[in-house]
């Protein structure tokens, strides 16, 4: 049923977790690297730029921008990979030449002219653009088995603090794109967390979210989330202002909406390449016309005596080209809601952001994949097993998405209030 599958990412935000698997960087030193940090700005507003593209040109090697358009990138061999590039959507690629002395960088981005000439002739073609889009999965998407590494954060604000700050490094077993994502898996290789010591901090709900991320909410390979092509006409499209990602026109496709259903639909944008029709971007939220829809979608349990509000549940997809095919590049999704218990005054606001982004990917051999034993278990609650993926060593000096000041802040206080 499309509620199960509209994101089945079970996560248990009583007490949250982080973890994750990159046999790619856990069995080499962080020392073995080095770490070029910067900031992306728009040239012109001179406005930083949250979620860039960071990459080391001729290696699948990449990061992302935060939401302080701060980042942070590991590089081995400087010598050889001395190339950073930067892109984001609707601005100019650019390249940076590094080496061993380099340490923070301000990237200015040119934006790209406006292109809202290009509306008027595709504006009635909306429907067929995402169609086209959808029937050609298997030609612009990966067709290998693939190990994809990443770097995984959630965060717990109540109110405005922070309570709960997780992070794992995961690998991410991708089969082919012709091929159901339930054969997909997720193995944890190291994790770390730190937790608000306090009891009124704890949130007894499950809700989704979690490493699992990276598998149900890739929309492409998970058709049944919006794009199955039996329920497209649930859906109204237009066309909006043309952009361009990667220096390549894509069409910007709105959805919403068009029918009733007995569950949540979707609201958002799909960014479509104009001559390969692939999808390289999708920004998306839950239609919350219906709470009660909304509840049942990201709601897995609560305490009868809590009453449960859903505010806001929003999720970015990014893909990127790596060996002439698409593959997945970054997830994030962030959940706000309101909690209350009954005969209390007033109810409390929170925000769960989760997000991965990749930073590495192999190809596997046809009969390689990770054990079942090894896998994680969407059902299982990382934060009872986050020890046992902990190593202090590890993680020394190590970070793929920079944390924004607020967060690193709040981090320090957490470390300090439970070494009390």
């Amino acid at each position: 049923m499309k509620t199960t599958f509209t994101l089945t990412i079970s996560l248990l935000i009583s007490a949250i977790m982080m973890f994750a698997t990159t046999i790619v960087w856990g069995q080499q030193s962080t020392q073995d690297f080095i770490t070029i940090k910067g900031v992306v700005k728009d040239k012109k507003s001179n406005k930083t730029l949250e979620y860039a593209n960071i990459s080391i040109a001729n290696t699948n090697i990449g990061t992302i921008t935060n939401s302080n358009g701060e980042f942070s990138i590991k590089v081995k061999d400087i010598n050889k990979n001395n190339t950073l590039n930067v892109t984001n959507i609707g601005y100019i690629n650019t390249s940076v030449q590094i080496d061993a002395n380099t340490t923070d960088l301000t990237i200015f981005l040119n934006p790209h002219p406006n292109l809202l000439s290009e509306i008027t002739v595709l504006a009635t073609e909306a429907y067929n653009i995402v169609r086209r889009a959808v029937e050609k999965v298997e030609d612009n998407y990966s067709n290998n088995n693939t190990y994809l590494t990443g770097f995984y954060r959630e965060t717990i604000k109540k109110r405005r603090n922070y309570i709960n700050v997780s992070e794992a490094i995961v690998e991410i077993h991708k089969t082919p794109y012709n091929i159901d994502a339930s054969r997909d898996a997720i193995q944890i290789y190291k994790g770390r967390r730190v937790i608000s010591p306090n009891p009124s901090d704890t949130l007894m709900v499950k809700l989704l979210g979690g490493p699992n991320l990276a598998v149900f909410l890739d929309i492409v390979k998970n058709p049944n989330l919006i794009l199955d092509k039996n329920t497209l006409a649930h859906y109204s499209y237009s066309l909006l202002e043309p952009v361009n990602i990667d220096d390549r026109l894509h069409y910007v496709v709105k959805f919403t909406p068009q029918v009733v259903m007995p569950y949540a639909l979707h609201i958002g944008k799909l960014y479509i390449d104009k001559e390969n029709y692939t999808i390289s971007r999708a920004e998306f939220s839950l239609d919350m016309n219906d709470r009660n829809k909304a509840t049942q979608a990201i709601l897995r349990k609560k305490p009868s005596s809590m009453r449960f509000r859903p505010e806001e549940i929003s999720f970015l997809v990014n893909y990127k080209e790596r060996d002439g095919r698409m593959q997945l590049n970054y997830v994030r999704s962030e959940i706000r809601f309101k909690c209350d218990w009954r005969r209390r005054l007033f109810s409390t606001n929170y925000t769960v952001v989760s997000e991965t982004v990749i930073t590495n990917s192999r190809t596997l051999a046809a009969n390689e994949r990770i054990p079942v034993r090894d896998r994680f278990n969407p059902k299982h609650s990382l934060s009872d097993k986050v020890q046992n993926f902990y190593d202090k060593d590890f993680w020394e000096d190590y970070n793929i998405i920079e944390p924004e000041e607020s967060l690193e802040l709040a981090v320090n206080r957490l470390k300090k209030e439970n070494s009390k």
